[in-house]
């Protein structure tokens, strides 16, 4: 790594960068917008939290900013910590005041693949597989990975968003994103290289989303219910 490299991309991130930029969270639950990127940066995606842009003087490295108001910059920064370095992650060079610089990976995400009818190898869900078990001996809690946050490059898979690896709390998307892979795609999709549009795609997501949080809701409730059940045969 050269560091006077690095060095040099800091100071323009923060002299050329940061003073223009306009980036934006609408809805908790939406990606952010940047509405305006100073030249010659580009756009390499949005999530729910922050942007990820880089500069083409710079093409191995990305820097991903937090969206005013949003959490979690202090989290992925110990995340990236506690991460250190292994070949199915990126890795952090510089992080203050809610813009990290991170190595930058390639690849397309598992979700555009789908929309373009690209094969995706059972070994790009294996390696994710792993690396995520690597996360778990490293003391963290894989969480939100689902086809937009993991990708494949030259047949191997990724973890692109660890943002949320400190949520203690159960997350099946990775779960359920493995069974459909297994179930639908395997069988189905994989052998007519079927391109799924984007508003498929994102109509799948949206219900995909809802009955989550009814499952969660209906699970409150029954939790709730053995609780009080509990207290009375106590009593």
């Amino acid at each position: 790594m050269d560091r006077g490299l690095i060095d040099r991309l800091i100071e323009t991130v923060h002299q050329e960068l940061i003073p223009k930029l306009q980036i934006e969270s609408i809805a908790p639950h939406d990606p952010v917008k940047i509405s305006y990127l100073p030249y010659p940066w580009q756009k390499v995606g949005v999530g729910n939290y922050a942007g990820v842009v880089y500069h083409p003087d710079y093409p191995n490295w990305v820097v991903k900013i937090y969206a005013p108001g949003r959490p979690g910059f202090e989290e992925e920064v110990e995340v990236y910590h506690r991460l250190g370095s292994h070949p199915a992650y990126s890795e952090c060079l510089y992080a203050k005041d809610g813009l990290l610089i991170l190595k930058r990976l390639y690849g397309v995400t598992l979700y555009d693949s789908i929309q373009r009818g690209l094969r995706i190898p059972k070994q790009v869900i294996q390696d994710i597989d792993e690396a995520l078990e690597y996360a778990r001996m490293r003391g963290l809690y894989p969480h939100d990975v689902h086809g937009r946050n993991v990708m494949m490059y030259e047949g191997r898979g990724l973890v692109v968003d660890i943002s949320d690896f400190l949520h203690e709390d159960k997350c099946a998307k990775w779960d359920n994103l493995k069974r459909a892979y297994y179930w639908l795609y395997r069988p189905i999709l994989a052998p007519l290289r079927l391109k799924i549009p984007y508003f498929l795609l994102d109509a799948v997501r949206k219900v995909y989303r809802f009955f989550s949080k009814l499952k969660k809701s209906a699970e409150g409730i029954l939790s709730k219910i053995s609780r009080k059940n509990n207290k009375k045969t106590y009593l």
